[in-house]
């Protein structure tokens, strides 16, 4: 906590309203954060029964929540703990406050951090099928948030951070303007509390959501931290506006759910959380039949994503040299699949053309995704997939 008398945030300075729950949106386009709506720790599985409905190709706005201020070690309440860096009452929002105070149940060092909303049922979507979560737009809807550091969790467990218990770090987001890749704003974190003299550091904000994905077989919802074939837990940052994930639908009508709100991360999110707060995300479903069943590695397929101008090869597994592997996998199925490229050419170019960055090393399995512009295929006959 800090130990500091907080400077007040200066909310209208920051250029960001406070997006509370919205009472008068239609039920059929917008789903709230509540708890009859989330899950906490767990994600859904092919049992717990759709907090909403729609058909491929609708677009929903769906309220995501931050863990941060509600975990036990933080005193499950939002508003003396964000009181403690400046936050008025006012600027804590009322589901956050809800779901803290609620009987809801969240097993402090057994169940994961995350709060995710849903699941959302796409009537229609079949195993076999691909589920597409296009990201039109993602609003904060506080301009706060923290990142948080455990001993025995992230990049070096143990040795970070060098205090006794939970180090948290409070940022502050503030408008900008629109950067040439499409994302605005910046956050901030002072290098000294007790001293804002010594000024802050400042970084570009790139919201996306950490969590999304469909739900498994079975009735055992899985742990909300380590990702999986159903997504989850991905932390890949390149996941913001104007990128679509697929994930191969594991039960019918896919249920989607979403959460884990981040402001921005950087590849490896390596303290163990990155720049944490609610955000506000406006999303396509669609389904693409028969889409996983297309892929060439079929059995093993695993979630990637794209954008107007990248593919985005996805690899997971608990070790990180594994990782990598499936990951390269995915980017020759993608290449294979969507230019036909022979997979001995495939791993040539991405020997000398393509990127690959470490997603995150602090969810039990760790993440690799890959980077291939399409501009270098645009002499090649593309496939679509939808």
């Amino acid at each position: 906590m800090a130990t500091t008398t907080p400077r007040p945030l200066d909310i209208a300075g920051s250029g960001f309203a406070i997006l509370q729950t919205d009472l008068h949106a239609h039920p059929d386009t917008y789903l709230a954060s509540t708890p009859e709506t989330v899950f906490w720790g767990y994600l859904p599985c092919e049992s717990d029964a759709p907090r909403a409905r729609v058909t491929s190709g609708s677009v929903i706005t769906v309220d995501t929540l931050s863990h941060e201020g509600l975990m036990d070690d933080q005193g499950r309440d939002p508003v003396p703990f964000f009181a403690s860096y400046g936050v008025p009452a006012s600027a804590v929002l009322a589901d956050a406050q809800d779901l803290a105070s609620s009987s809801f149940p969240h097993e402090a060092g057994v169940a994961g951090p995350h709060v995710v909303t849903g699941p959302i049922a796409v009537t229609g979507a079949r195993p076999g099928d691909l589920l597409a979560i296009t990201v039109l737009s993602l609003s904060p809807r506080v301009p706060y948030g923290m990142v948080s550091a455990r001993h025995g969790f992230g990049a070096l467990p143990g040795e970070m951070p060098q205090t006794d218990g939970t180090s948290m770090t409070f940022a502050t987001a503030e408008a900008g303007t629109t950067r040439p890749d499409g994302t605005s704003g910046w956050g901030r974190m002072q290098v000294d509390a007790a001293d804002p003299g010594r000024g802050s550091i400042r970084f570009p904000l790139r919201p996306f959501l950490g969590v999304m994905g469909v739900a498994v077989s079975g009735g055992t919802r899985p742990h909300s931290v380590p990702p999986g074939m159903h997504g989850g837990n991905l932390d890949v940052s390149l996941l913001g506006v104007g990128s679509t994930l697929y994930l191969p639908v594991q039960v019918e009508d896919a249920l989607v759910y979403v959460g884990d709100p981040h402001f921005a991360q950087g590849d490896g999110e390596v303290a163990l959380t990155a720049f944490e707060a609610s955000l506000r995300a406006t999303l396509r479903l669609e389904i693409v039949p028969g889409g996983a069943e297309q892929r060439p590695g079929n059995g093993r397929v695993s979630p990637f994503a794209e954008t107007s101008e990248l593919l985005i090869p996805i690899g997971l597994d608990p070790d990180l040299d594994e990782a990598m592997s499936n990951c390269v996998r995915c980017a020759l199925d993608l290449l294979q699949t969507d230019y036909g490229i022979d997979r001995h050419l495939a791993m040539a170019y991405l020997s000398a053309a393509g990127d690959f960055a470490v997603s995150q090393v602090v969810d039990r399995v760790k993440g690799v995704h890959g980077v291939i512009r399409k501009s270098d295929f645009a002499a090649v006959t593309h496939r679509p997939r939808h």
